[in-house]
C-alpha cells in the first residue's frame, strides 16, 4: 500500500495531474481486494502443507475455523471486485487486471517447482507503484518502474529471511526455496545483496528525480532499516526473523512512503 501511494503522487506532482480521490479509492480498493484474494488463495492452496507444519497448524482453515470451499470463495469474490474496480479507473488498467491477479495468485504455486518463489512475490507486490501509475496517467515511465524494482528486490530480500524459519519443513516436504536450496548462510547472503541492490535503486532514485532533502532523508532512514533487520537475523539465531520481516518492514515502507509523497509536494 505505501509504495501503490507513491505511485499515485508521483503521477499526480510529475505528471501534473488533477487530484482525483475517485482513482485514489479505487487504487487503495484495488490493493484491498488484490491483497485478500492473494492471501486466502495461499492459505487455500497450502492447507495441505499448513496442517503439517507446528508453525502454521493453527491458520484458520487448518485449525477449522474456516472451511476450505469458504476461503476459495472469498478469493473469488476479492478477484471480481479487483477487476471490476480497475474498469472504472482506465482501459490499460482493466485490460492488465488479469495479468495482475494471475502474477500475485500464482505466487502460491512457485514453492513447489522453484526457489526463486521468492523474486515471483516480489514482482507481484512490485505491481503496485506503477499499477497505481498507470490509474492516474495511463502510460508507463522510468521512475515507477524504478520504484517497482524498489519493490521487487526489497520483497524478494526479506522474503528469503521469513523462509529461513520452515527450511527443515521444505526439505522435509520437498518444497522450494533459497534457503532450503542454499542453505541458511548462504540465503542471508542472497538476501543482502538483494537490499544492496534496493538501495543502490533508492539512491539513482532519488539522483535521477532531482528531489529534494526530504526524499534523501527518507531513502537514508529506509537503507537505515534495511541493514537494521540483517542485524537481528544470523545464520545460528533466527528467533528475531518476525522483527525483522513484519516490524522493520513495515515501518520501513510506511516511512520512506511519508518522506517521499512529502518531497513529491515540496517540488
Amino acid at each position: 500500500m505505501p509504495f501503490a501511494l507513491i505511485g499515485f503522487f508521483l503521477a499526480v506532482v510529475y505528471e501534473n495531474k488533477e487530484f482525483d480521490w475517485k482513482i485514489l479509492v479505487a487504487i487503495i480498493l484495488c490493493m484491498v481486494f488484490a491483497r485478500s484474494a492473494a492471501m486466502a488463495f495461499n492459505r487455500y492452496i497450502d492447507e495441505k502443507f499448513d496442517k503439517l507444519n507446528p508453525r502454521t497448524a493453527v491458520r484458520e482453515i487448518p485449525a477449522g475455523i474456516i472451511k476450505k470451499e469458504n476461503a476459495l470463495l472469498f478469493v473469488i469474490i476479492n478477484g471480481v471486485l479487483f477487476t471490476a474496480t480497475t474498469f472504472f479507473i482506465n482501459k490499460i488498467c482493466f485490460y492488465l487486471s488479469p495479468v495482475a491477479l494471475f502474477t500475485i495468485l500464482f505466487y502460491s504455486y512457485t514453492k513447489r517447482f522453484t526457489a526463486l518463489c521468492h523474486v515471483v512475490l516480489g514482482v507481484g507486490l512490485s505491481l503496485a507503484p506503477i499499477g497505481a501509475y498507470l490509474a492516474v496517467t495511463g502510460f508507463f515511465d522510468l521512475l515507477p518502474i524504478l520504484f517497482s524494482l524498489v519493490v521487487l528486490t526489497w520483497v524478494s530480500g526479506f522474503d528469503i529471511l521469513y523462509a529461513l524459519q520452515d527450511e527443515d519443513f521444505d526439505k522435509e516436504h520437498k518444497l522450494n526455496s533459497i534457503p532450503t536450496l542454499l542453505g541458511r548462510k548462504n540465503a542471508l547472503l542472497v538476501s543482502i545483496l538483494l537490499h544492496l541492490i534496493t538501495a543502490i535503486i533508492v539512491l539513482a532514485i532519488g539522483y535521477i528525480g532531482t528531489f529534494n532533502f526530504m526524499y534523501w532523508m527518507g531513502a537514508l532512514l529506509f537503507i537505515g532499516l534495511l541493514i537494521y533487520q540483517h542485524t537481528l537475523v544470523k545464520p545460528n539465531d533466527i528467533s528475531k526473523v518476525n522483527m525483522a520481516f513484519a516490524t522493520t518492514n513495515g515501518i520501513a515502507s510506511v516511512v520512506f512512503a511519508i518522506f517521499v509523497i512529502v518531497a513529491l509536494f515540496m517540488q
